[in-house]
């Protein structure tokens, strides 16, 4: 999103207005190590429009650093299509699963130098920075096979943050993440509590659990329809608790999340048999859709769902 290349401000404002429409006051939004080590004083650029864009509607927005889940192996420069019909085809770790593996080994020296730059060039950069409504430190840290050795990762992540100490606070998701271990670092460094919860059955017992913590509390992921976290079921048990809530998806565009986690497994024999289809190919679009709210054209996948987001923020 934020490579110079593909940068693309026009629809950034298009889709930010659409999420203002609903009602929505915040979004997350990923960053990536390798952008600001290629060029931080562009990335930098690129990241301040789009705090002006967010701002223009205010909209204050959660920016992520580290990220364990969906491709293992980024690369700056021209990135692959995505696949249609495959859910997050594109999505690239950060840093990435060989690099969160190689921080134990001596040969990960100058790569840590690097990552520590990156996590302290930006909160130094934006500490005092109003636009920001929060840091999230690390999204679910040993996911997609990376496992508890992100331990190392994380532990250092919440140390170089916390040697910076930007005025926003600091947060990293409990249910969602890896390992016990990942969880209680994260549960004792958060100033907000933060967790993901896309199953229906379980989002007012998690919740329960949290509020033990007696910290502010953030769901910064759930609504998987076929899961049952629809927004007609979450969004009261949300406002009974006070509870902040962030939907994953806004438009089902080139992340195609509106196609369910069950494709991902797809990708492969998509790739044995070279059947890749583009953006350009028609495909019918998924009859529920597990994310997403919008068309690319605006149109809305369910517009009583669209009413009812508005009506809910509205009596907030």
């Amino acid at each position: 999103m934020f490579q110079q290349e593909t940068y693309d401000k026009e629809t950034i404002e298009r889709e930010v207005g659409w999420a203002r429409s609903l009602g929505f006051n915040s979004l997350r939004v990923y960053l990536h190590d390798l952008l600001w080590s290629h060029d931080p004083k562009r990335f930098c650029v690129r990241l301040d429009n789009f705090l002006n864009i967010c701002n223009k509607y205010s909209i204050r927005p959660i920016l992520v650093l580290f990220d364990d889940c969906h491709r293992p192996y980024p690369k700056t420069g021209k990135q692959p299509l995505p696949v249609i019909g495959v859910h997050n085809s594109g999505w690239k770790q950060s840093p990435g699963v060989e690099l969160v593996h190689a921080v134990h080994s001596e040969k990960a020296g100058e790569e840590l130098i690097r990552l520590k730059d990156f996590v302290q060039g930006v909160l130094t950069k934006f500490s005092e920075d109003q636009r920001i409504l929060m840091w999230d430190i690390y999204n679910e840290p040993g996911q997609f096979g990376v496992g508890t050795q992100s331990l190392t990762l994380l532990k250092l992540a919440w140390e170089w943050s916390h040697e910076v100490r930007p005025s926003q606070p600091l947060t990293a998701c409990l249910d969602g993440s890896g390992s016990d271990g990942i969880i209680e670092l994260n549960r004792v460094n958060s100033d907000v509590i933060t967790f993901h919860c896309y199953e229906g059955t379980k989002l007012e017992q998690v919740i329960k659990k949290h509020l033990k913590l007696n910290r502010p509390m953030i769901c910064t992921e759930y609504m998987a329809r076929e899961f049952g976290t629809t927004f007609e079921f979450s969004l009261p048990i949300f406002k009974k608790y006070e509870v902040g809530c962030y939907n994953w998806g806004l438009v089902a565009g080139k992340s195609q999340t509106h196609f369910g986690w069950s494709t991902i497994a797809d990708l492969q024999k998509l790739k044995q048999e070279k059947k890749f289809l583009t953006l350009e190919d028609p495909i019918p679009e998924p009859e529920i859709w597990f994310h997403d709210i919008f068309r690319t054209d605006g149109s809305a996948f369910d517009d009583s769902e669209v009413l009812f987001i508005q009506s809910m923020i509205k009596n907030s």
